[in-house]
C-alpha cells in the first residue's frame, strides 16, 4: 500500500461498496450467477485432470464472492442510501437468489475429493456470512421473532423512562434560571466551590457534584497497532432481516447435514502442518466459525423439539439425531489443536484469537454437555469420554483460571468470552466430579535432573548406565506427570481471589447492558464466592458494595420487571450487606480494609480474628546412602568402603565419634543384659532377651577402622 492508497482508504470503501451493489443488483441482470456459470465447466474436471487455468478460474470466482461478503459501508462516510443495498442482508438474499450458497455447499461437502486448495478461501466466506449473527433469532419463527423485538422495543422504552425520571428528580425549573454557588468547608479548613442549585437539596448531592468535578486521567497503555482486523471483528451484532433470516437459516441447516465434518475437519489438518494457504487470521475465523455452527446445531434441535411438542408427538415417537453431523471438530485431534492455540494466544497477548478460541471451546462444552443428556447411548458413551479427556489435564484447569484472573481491560467481547468460559467449565466439572468420586486428573511436574558432573567411573558402570537408560527415561516421564485424586471444592477455592473477582466486577458493571443469562452468570459467581467458599471478605470492597447497591437502589438501577433476576440479585446484595455490617461489628478494622483489596493474611486476620500462624518446616532429611559395587555384597563390605572414604576424606573424627556411641550402647546394653539375669534368677518366670551382636559390631568397625 502506497501513502495515496492510505491517505484515500474511506473513498476506496465507498467506491468497493458501489461496486458490490452493482454486482448484487445490476439491472435485473444476475451477475453472480453468470460468474458461478463460468466456472461449472472447470469444477466438473475431476481434480486430477484439471489445469492451473481451471484451478485459477476457481480461485478467482471464490475469491470474488469472498470479497462480496467482506465488503460493507463505511460508517464515518455519507452512504447516500447505500446501507440496505450492500448490508448482510442483502448480500445473504443475493446468494440465495443466485445460486451462491448452492455453490459452497457443493464445493464444501465435496472438500478433500474434488476440492483440497479451496478449503481456507470457503472458510472465509462462512466466516464473513455468519460473523455476529445471533443464532438464537436466527432459529425463531417469524411470529416468535416479531414477539422478540416487540420485547426488546418495550425493553428500551422502559429504560428510556427509567433514565428520564432519574433525571426528572433533578432537573432545573423555571425558576432555576439565576445561578447558584455555594462554598463548602472541609475538613482542612479549606473552601471548596460548587455551583448550580440542584447542589441546596441535601449535603450528598453536593458531595456527589463536587466528586464529579474530579477528574483523574488514567495514564493507559500503548496498544500494538491493530492488523488487518476491521473486517474480522465478530463481537460487533448484526441485524438481519426477515427474509435474509429464513434464506440464512435454510442455508446453515444445509451446511450442517452436509459440509461441516468435511470442511472443518480439512481446514484443522492445513492449520496443523501451517500449509501456505493459510494466513494467521484464519485460524481465528476457524475457531470462531466452529463454535458458531455448533450453536447453531443446539438451537436447531432446540427448535425441532418445540415443534414436535406443538405438534402434539411425544419424545418417544420422535427419533433423536445422532451428533454425528458434528462429529468432526469432536475428537482428540481438535482439542490438542485448541489447547495448543489457547496457551499460544495467552502466552502471546493475542486477545482477538484467544477470545474466537474461548467461545469455540465453551460451544463444545455445552455440546458435550447436551450429548450426555441425550438418549442415544452411544452419544452418552462418546460424551463420558470427551468429558473424561477435557477434565483429565490439569493444565486446562489452570489455563482456564489463569484467563479469568489475566483481564485487563481487553474489551467487553473478551470479558463475555472469558466469564461464560469459566461459569460453564465450573458447572460441567462440579456435576462430572460428583457423578464420578474416584476422579483422577494428570498434573505435571518438573523432572528433577542429574547434574553433568555427576558420571560413574569405570567401564563397568558406563556400560550398566546405558542398560539402564530407558528405565531412566521411564522414572523421569514418571516424575513430569503423575496422577492424583481430584477435589473440586479445592481447585474452585482458586477462583477465590482478588483478581478473579476483579474480572466479575468489571463484567457485572454492564449490569444495564446484560441479558438475564449474562446476569445469571455472574449472579453464581458472586453466590459461590459468599456461601459456598464462604469468602465474603473478598466481596467487602467499597466498590463493590457501591455497586451492588446502585443495582437494587440506585440510581440506574436494575429492571425491575424481570422478577427472577432482580429478586435473585436483591436477595445476594441483602445477605452480604448484612453479612458486612455484622463483620464490621466483630472486626473494626474493616472499615478500613474497605478501602483496599484483600491479601491473604488481611483475608485469614478479618476471618478469624488473628494472623496466621506459620510453622517453620523442617530440614529436609539427607539423602540415602547408596553403594554401588558388584564386590560389595555383605553388610560388612559396604560398611569397610564407608570408613574407608570417610577417612580418605580427613573425617576420622565421624568414626572415632560413632565407635564411642556404638561403645556407650554396648556397655549400657550389657549391664541390662547383668541385671536381667539376676531378675530372672531370683524370679524364674520372669522372660528376658539378651542381643550379643552390638559387641560384635562394635569390634567389627573397631577392627576395620584399624585397617584402613
Amino acid at each position: 500500500m502506497t501513502v495515496n492508497h492510505h491517505r484515500h482508504t474511506p473513498y476506496l470503501q465507498q467506491t468497493q461498496a458501489q461496486y458490490k451493489r452493482g454486482i448484487l443488483k445490476y439491472g435485473g441482470t444476475n451477475l453472480l450467477r453468470a460468474v458461478i456459470r463460468i466456472a461449472l465447466p472447470s469444477m466438473a474436471i475431476p481434480r486430477s485432470e484439471r489445469e492451473s487455468r481451471d484451478e485459477g478460474i476457481l480461485k478467482l470466482m471464490l475469491y470474488l464472492i469472498r470479497n462480496i461478503a467482506i465488503i460493507s459501508t463505511n460508517a464515518r462516510l455519507a452512504a447516500e442510501g447505500e446501507e440496505e443495498e450492500v448490508s448482510r442482508s442483502a448480500t445473504i438474499d443475493a446468494f440465495q437468489a443466485q445460486d451462491a450458497f448452492a455453490l459452497i455447499l457443493t464445493m464444501c461437502s465435496n472438500v478433500g475429493d474434488d476440492f483440497n486448495m479451496q478449503d481456507v478461501v470457503l472458510l472465509e466466506i462462512l466466516f464473513h456470512l455468519v460473523k455476529g449473527v445471533n443464532v438464537d433469532k436466527l432459529f425463531m419463527e417469524e411470529d416468535q421473532r416479531k414477539a422478540k423485538r416487540t420485547d426488546e422495543l418495550g425493553d428500551l422504552l422502559q429504560k428510556e423512562s427509567l433514565v428520564r425520571r432519574e433525571y426528572a428528580k433533578n432537573a432545573p425549573t423555571r425558576h432555576g434560571r439565576f445561578g447558584t454557588m455555594i462554598w463548602v468547608k472541609r475538613d482542612d479548613a479549606k473552601v471548596s466551590t460548587v455551583s448550580g442549585q440542584d447542589v441546596l437539596r441535601d449535603d450528598q448531592t453536593t458531595l456527589h457534584k463536587m466528586d464529579q468535578s474530579k477528574k483523574w486521567n488514567k495514564p493507559r497503555p500503548r496498544r500494538k497497532k491493530e492488523d488487518i482486523v476491521q473486517n474480522n471483528n465478530f463481537n460487533m451484532p448484526t441485524h438481519l432481516s426477515a427474509s435474509a433470516s429464513k434464506n440464512l437459516r435454510t442455508f446453515v441447516e444445509e451446511f450442517l447435514d452436509s459440509g461441516f465434518n468435511p470442511l472443518f475437519t480439512h481446514v484443522r489438518k492445513a492449520i496443523e502442518r501451517e500449509a501456505e494457504r493459510v494466513l494467521e487470521i484464519n485460524s481465528r475465523q476457524f475457531f470462531y466459525t466452529v463454535g458458531w455452527f455448533l450453536e447453531a446445531e443446539r438451537a436447531r434441535r432446540v427448535s425441532q423439539m418445540k415443534k414436535h411438542t406443538e405438534q402434539g408427538k411425544s419424545a418417544k415417537e420422535t427419533e433423536p439425531d445422532s451428533y454425528g453431523l458434528v462429529a468432526g471438530v469432536l475428537n482428540q485431534e481438535t482439542f490438542i489443536t485448541l489447547n495448543r492455540a489457547m496457551q499460544n494466544s495467552f502466552d502471546n497477548k493475542e486477545w482477538d484469537d484467544l477470545n474466537a478460541q474461548m467461545r469455540c471451546f465453551t460451544q463444545i462444552l455445552l455440546t458435550v454437555q447436551e450429548m450426555a443428556l441425550s438418549p442415544i447411548e452411544e452419544d452418552q458413551e462418546i460424551a463420558e469420554n470427551i468429558q473424561n479427556r477435557i477434565f483429565y489435564e490439569e493444565t486446562t484447569h489452570d489455563r482456564i483460571l489463569a484467563i479469568v484472573r489475566g483481564y485487563k481491560d481487553q474489551g467487553f467481547g473478551y470479558l463475555d468470552a472469558a466469564t461464560e468460559l469459566a461459569h460453564v467449565f465450573l458447572r460441567m466439572l462440579e456435576r462430572y466430579s460428583k457423578e464420578n468420586a474416584d476422579m483422577q486428573i494428570r498434573s505435571k511436574r518438573k523432572a528433577k535432573r542429574k547434574k553433568k558432573g555427576e558420571q560413574l567411573n569405570g567401564q563397568d558402570a558406563a556400560g550398566d548406565e546405558e542398560q539402564n537408560s530407558e528405565d531412566e527415561e521411564m522414572e523421569d516421564a514418571v516424575q513430569v506427570t503423575k496422577e492424583r485424586a481430584f477435589d473440586f471444592k479445592r481447585f474452585s477455592a482458586k477462583f477465590c481471589n482478588q483478581s478473579c473477582v476483579d474480572t466479575f466486577v468489571a463484567f457485572t458493571e454492564f449490569y444495564r447492558e446484560l441479558n438475564p443469562e449474562q446476569l445469571k452468570r455472574a449472579h453464581r459467581y458472586f453466590y459461590r464466592i459468599a456461601f459456598k467458599q464462604e469468602m465474603t471478605v473478598l466481596l467487602f470492597r467499597l466498590d463493590i458494595i457501591n455497586l451492588f447497591h446502585r443495582m437494587i437502589k440506585g440510581p440506574g438501577a436494575m429492571d425491575s420487571s424481570s422478577k427472577s433476576v432482580f429478586k435473585e440479585w436483591e436477595e445476594l446484595v441483602r445477605q452480604i450487606i448484612r453479612r458486612l455490617v455484622k463483620k464490621i461489628d466483630q472486626r473494626p478494622a474493616l472499615v478500613t480494609e474497605l478501602l483496599f483489596s484483600k491479601m491473604n493474611n488481611t483475608v485469614f486476620y478479618l476471618e478469624y480474628g488473628q494472623e496466621k500462624q506459620t510453622i517453620s518446616t523442617s530440614k529436609r532429611a539427607p539423602a540415602q546412602l547408596e553403594i554401588i559395587s558388584k564386590n560389595a555384597t555383605t553388610a560388612d563390605a559396604k560398611l569397610g568402603i564407608v570408613v574407608g572414604a570417610l577417612v580418605l576424606d580427613g573425617r576420622t573424627d565421624l568414626v572415632k565419634w560413632v565407635v564411642d556411641v556404638l561403645d556407650s550402647a554396648a556397655s549400657e546394653r550389657e549391664a541390662w543384659e547383668t541385671q536381667d539375669e539376676i531378675r530372672r534368677a531370683e524370679d524364674p518366670e520372669a522372660g528376658g532377651s539378651s542381643n550379643p551382636l552390638i559387641r560384635m559390631s562394635t569390634a567389627n568397625l573397631t577392627k576395620k577402622r584399624n585397617k584402613s
